[in-house]
């Protein structure tokens, strides 16, 4: 069963998320600690955090981070490189945002639904294992 860690500095919309993710069939927590302090929530600062390590695919709210996600995002992708990333946005600015079929995040706009969040989900899970895979067969030996 594919893992799905769910961080949004809202938490009624996380509550929205984790239940049609749920409701999906797939197997979801959500981050226990603060989601808009960068003191407090450990990814937000660059150190380890246990809920990202059990998850498959994290859904992170782009305004968690407080800077518009920018900065999360490229230390998410460094600090995690096999993890699948979705970016939900409700209105931010995220032009910054590469949507290219290379990119190493999925985003979805708008309001979440179960259709929207499954189909983000199954695509940043096969855009981590293509990355992992490519970057597995580029590796000498």
């Amino acid at each position: 069963m594919v893992r799905v860690l769910v961080v949004n500095h809202d938490v009624d919309m996380a509550d929205v998320e984790v239940e049609e993710l749920r409701r999906a069939g797939y197997e979801v927590d959500q981050c226990g600690g603060p989601t808009h302090a960068k003191f407090a929530c450990p990814v937000l600062r660059g150190a380890p955090c246990w809920q990202v390590d059990w998850a498959d695919v994290l859904v992170y709210d782009v305004w968690s981070a407080g800077d518009g996600g920018e900065e999360l995002t490229h230390g998410l992708h460094g600090g995690y490189p096999g993890k699948g990333i979705v970016l939900t946005n409700l209105g931010m600015d995220v032009s910054w945002i590469d949507e290219s079929a290379t990119a190493p995040y999925t985003v979805l706009n708008g309001p979440p639904t179960m259709a929207s969040l499954s189909a983000a989900v199954e695509a940043a899970l096969a855009a981590a294992t293509a990355a992992t895979a490519a970057t597995a067969a580029n590796a000498p030996g």
